[in-house]
Order: C-alpha cells, then sequence, then structure tokens
C-alpha cells in the first residue's frame, strides 16, 4: 500500500501508525509541508492519505499560504476521488472544512489526557467497531470542527463535553479525529518543546504542567496504543477493500 503522509511539522509524524504501516511494509510518501514541500499531482497514486496536526489553524492561510492548496487536495482526495483518508486534530478539522463545516475556536481549549465517549454508530464502522465506550485520549487543541449537523453523509462516532466532532466519518472512508490516537511514550515531553504548543498547555493547565500531563499520558499510554492499533487494522481493512473496488 502506498500512503501519502501530509506533515504540518517534522515532530508530529503518524507516530505509532507510522511504525505499524511500516512493519507490513507500507509505502509511506510524506510531504512536510512547512518546509516548502509541495502534495504530488495524481493523488489516485496513493491507496490512502493521513493528515497530521501543526501549530498553525486552518484559517491562517496568508501566514501559510500552502494551507490553500492542501485543502483543495483533502477536498478532492475525499469528495471526488473517494479515497480512504485520516485527519488528526488539524488534519481533521481541515477535513471538516472540506466537507462542509467550519473551524471555530473551542470553549474551553482541550489539553491534557480527557475522555472521549464513542456512540453507538461506532459499532457498525470498520474502524472504531471493537473499541470501548469511553477512552482515554491525548487532547492538545483551541479549536474544534462544527457546522456538520445536516450534513448526511457525516456520522459523529465519539464525542466529549467541550468538543462534539471528536471523532467523525465522511461516508464511508474518510475520518476526522480532534484527538492524538498515534501518541508515542515521547509525545508529550517532545511537543512541550514546542512554542505554541507550550502556550496553549499553560494557559490551560498552568505554569507547571508538562511534566503532569507527561505523566497521564504514560500511564494510560498502553491503552493508548491498543486503540491505535484497533484503529490501524480497521484502517488495512478499509484500504484493501477500496483496492478490490
Amino acid at each position: 500500500m502506498k500512503i501519502l503522509v501530509l506533515q504540518h511539522i517534522a515532530i508530529e509524524d503518524p507516530g505509532t501508525l507510522k511504525d505499524l504501516m511500516l512493519a507490513d511494509n507500507f509505502e509511506l510518501v510524506t510531504i512536510e509541508l512547512d518546509q516548502g514541500e509541495t502534495i504530488p499531482e495524481n493523488l489516485d497514486d496513493f491507496d490512502g492519505m493521513l493528515c497530521m496536526g501543526g501549530p498553525m489553524d486552518t484559517w491562517m492561510e496568508e501566514e501559510y499560504p500552502w494551507l490553500v492548496q492542501e485543502k483543495e487536495k483533502i477536498k478532492h482526495y475525499v469528495k471526488t476521488l473517494e479515497k480512504p483518508f485520516i485527519g488528526f486534530c488539524l488534519g481533521a478539522q481541515l477535513l471538516g472544512e472540506a466537507v462542509g463545516g467550519q473551524v471555530v475556536q473551542s470553549n474551553p481549549s482541550e489539553i491534557g489526557v480527557l475522555d472521549v465517549n464513542l456512540s453507538n454508530d461506532r459499532k457498525n464502522d470498520l474502524l472504531f467497531e471493537k473499541f470501548p465506550e469511553v477512552i482515554k485520549s491525548v487532547q492538545w487543541h483551541s479549536y474544534e470542527v462544527c457546522g456538520l449537523d445536516n450534513t448526511p453523509e457525516v456520522t459523529v462516532l465519539g464525542h466529549s463535553p467541550v468538543t462534539r466532532y471528536q471523532i467523525f466519518r465522511y461516508k464511508k472512508h474518510a475520518y476526522g479525529i480532534q484527538f492524538h490516537i498515534e501518541v508515542r511514550p515521547t509525545t508529550v515531553q517532545d511537543w512541550g518543546d514546542i512554542a505554541e504548543y507550550k502556550q496553549a498547555l499553560e494557559n490551560t493547565l498552568g505554569a507547571n504542567a508538562l511534566n503532569e500531563f507527561d505523566t497521564q499520558a504514560k500511564q494510560h499510554m498502553s491503552a493508548m496504543n491498543h486503540h491505535a492499533a484497533l484503529l490501524y487494522n480497521g484502517f488495512k481493512q478499509l484500504l484493501a477493500n477500496t483496492s478490490k473496488s
């Protein structure tokens, strides 16, 4: 399988999902958009697409002009080609815009190890059918998707008290995941070195919150990695089903 990975900062790669894909000999083509790399012209060459998180926001097109092309490419891949896609955090927000939603500021920001509640619709979903009703997740976002309630092609699979669209699916092939299921044991400390993330963390949880956040993440790391593996197995089946059709 050939997977296109859209990254917005090098430190936010697909994490444990990348490890699983490489173990299965997937071909990963990574585009580092913030470094000036451009998305390939022919997206039909790729079996699937992953779009990762980043310190920028979807509306910052003047500061990050490559967001304009990225949005167009995601929309084409998801709506025209209808091929498998997962967006994480910023990637989920870009998907939300591509399928007709808006991105608004969260009130409050969600940062920390927090619960995500899975809906009953997960039981009929290829990626989330084996997930429990509640999972722990690493959250690090100040914006979220809204405005998809009247879009019949969108199914909400997970929510939190703050964010309705923690997990959503467009038709049967494209997923937005607002939290980070791909985390490694080093993720929280690594991201704490990013100025924008550190500021958002301190604004939400206080000046000395990073170590406590890191400790909580490591306490739940085994379960989060298990859920990432479940997600990956479902995505792998989606890729296989799509390639046959």
